[in-house]
């Protein structure tokens, strides 16, 4: 754990506003209380910026120290579980007001703006993600049903992807969001398949092809838009969540155009259980920007007259198992970490993972694996699923 720097705050405990009593003891939760998911206060100027500034500000006040909590994932549970995150965001609302302005009248990925999630996240250090993610260094959910492992249920991932592309030696297949290359080198490695893994993030594309040399992989820096070539499968796992709304059309619209007429495309996404006008701003802010998670009436109408469903899957609760594995190994990590990254990094990452996983434990979040075909194909496909052993 890192050193607190509390010493400098009010040593009286602040008097909480009525109104977040009221809207937290809905939840169970008590300020300065005594169980685990209640919050610490040890700055009254955290109720000022949650009341302006709603999400963002509460999030800003804990990566500073102004408050803490003993089970933060339990924390976002049981505000999520109730919506309360919605009404709290909705107090600031010019910042509210802002973001959907903001996510309505601009692309907020468009190709001008494809690589900043990169520069703020996914290029951070490459350390911080060995030293939480597995050894294929998959960065999105894992499948939990049959593994008791970090390791197993990313590997069974995988694998399990690669059944319901129902892969065969020699195919070209192409990655859109190739990550650290874990699936493409699994591909590779075990399918006996070309690969064309795509990603915007430089970082990713020098590991990605140091992990996957002497095999039949290319990786690529560069945005799905530019992409050419027929391929016979393709692939996305965790990137649809940067393409947005807005580019929706296009995005399908390419894949359409480079997959075979009897291929397969599967979609692998976080999927939010309602349509949204906006990311949450802490999020946007700290973690990802420009990003926007879908809903399963906006992947429908986006896929329509261009592909049909052949499967939906869903695991999402798998997503709260794989990133509580992820904080524990982070947390372990930390003692080597912390000369490199400050106290401030720290608790932006905690509270990050804590939040999605309180996000996934609600329910609001799912995980969606669709396996999509062109009406054109004359395959009859069956769904796939990981058995026991």
């Amino acid at each position: 754990m890192p050193k607190t720097t509390l010493n400098h705050f009010l040593v009286q405990q602040p008097a909480p506003p009525e109104t977040l009593v009221k809207l937290l003891g809905k939840t169970g939760i008590t300020i300065n209380g005594d169980a685990p998911w209640d919050i610490q206060v040890y700055d009254e100027t955290v109720y000022r910026d949650v009341l302006t500034r709603g999400t963002l500000g509460f999030g800003q006040a804990y990566i500073e120290g102004r408050w803490d909590c003993a089970r933060l994932d339990e924390f976002f549970t049981r505000v999520m579980r109730a919506d309360i995150d919605e009404e709290m965001g909705g107090w600031g609302k010019l910042q509210l007001l802002g973001d959907i302005l903001r996510h309505a009248l601009f692309n907020l990925q468009a190709p001008n703006r494809a690589f900043q999630v990169a520069q703020l996240h996914y290029d951070i250090g490459n350390d911080v993600f060995e030293s939480m993610l597995d050894s294929s260094m998959s960065y999105s959910c894992a499948y939990w049903e049959h593994a008791h492992t970090l390791e197993e249920a990313q590997a069974h991932k995988l694998d399990m992807i690669c059944r319901k592309l129902d892969l065969q030696p020699g195919e070209r297949v192409l990655e859109i969001g190739c990550g650290w290359g874990g699936l493409a080198r699994h591909m590779a490695q075990n399918y006996g398949v070309d690969v064309v893994g795509i990603t915007v993030s430089r970082e990713q594309q020098t590991i990605a092809r140091e992990r996957c040399a002497g095999l039949a992989v290319d990786i690529q820096l560069m945005d799905y838009r530019e992409l050419q070539g027929q391929f016979d499968k393709i692939v996305s796992v965790g990137m649809f969540e940067h393409v947005g709304p807005k580019n929706y059309p296009v995005y399908f619209e390419t894949v359409h155009r480079l997959l075979k007429d009897n291929g397969l495309f599967l979609l692998h996404s976080i999927g939010n259980h309602k349509t949204a006008l906006y990311t949450d701003a802490w999020i946007d802010r700290y973690i990802f920007p420009n990003g926007k998670l879908p809903s399963a009436s906006e992947i429908s109408l986006a896929i329509e007259k261009k592909f049909l469903i052949e499967d939906w899957h869903n695991f999402g609760p798998d997503y709260d198992r794989t990133l509580m594995a992820w904080w524990d190994k982070f947390s372990r990590a930390w003692p080597e970490l912390q000369f490199k990254y400050d106290e401030s990094f720290y608790r932006m990452w905690k509270y990050y993972l804590m939040c999605c996983a309180g996000y996934f434990r609600s329910r609001q979040g799912q995980l969606w694996q669709l396996v999509l075909s062109k009406r054109q194909s004359n395959r009859i496909y069956r769904s796939v699923r990981p058995v026991p052993g």
